[in-house]
């Protein structure tokens, strides 16, 4: 599996607005893509000058699924993230191999 993580500070001014955005609009759009299996929004503890942090995260069955995304879908959703909230936010992208996932029974 793949894990695409996306770790965002949004400005203070638009954070509740950027938050219902990321919720029903963004993360859908994301999964709807029919490449990832799971999705999961995380607010970072930490004391942040200017915004708070999230990590969104993407699970993807392969690296071909991953390869997809980054073809035909991740242009198109970056750019409209970065239109809607420009200069409001700053963003990094980590992919990580997921080498072990063990679930609670």
């Amino acid at each position: 599996m793949v894990l695409y993580n996306v770790t965002i500070n949004i400005d203070y001014a638009v954070h509740d607005e950027w938050l219902d955005w990321m919720k029903n609009v963004h993360i859908p759009d994301v999964m709807n893509t029919g490449l990832f299996i799971d999705s999961k929004l995380c607010k970072i503890h930490a004391e942040e000058d200017g915004g708070k942090s999230y990590s969104v995260q993407y699970l993807l069955n392969n690296w071909e699924d991953y390869n997809l995304y980054v073809k035909e879908y991740a242009d198109e959703l970056q750019k409209e993230h970065a239109e809607k909230y420009a200069n409001k936010f700053v963003a990094f992208r980590t992919i990580l191999e997921v080498v072990s996932h063990v679930k609670s029974k």
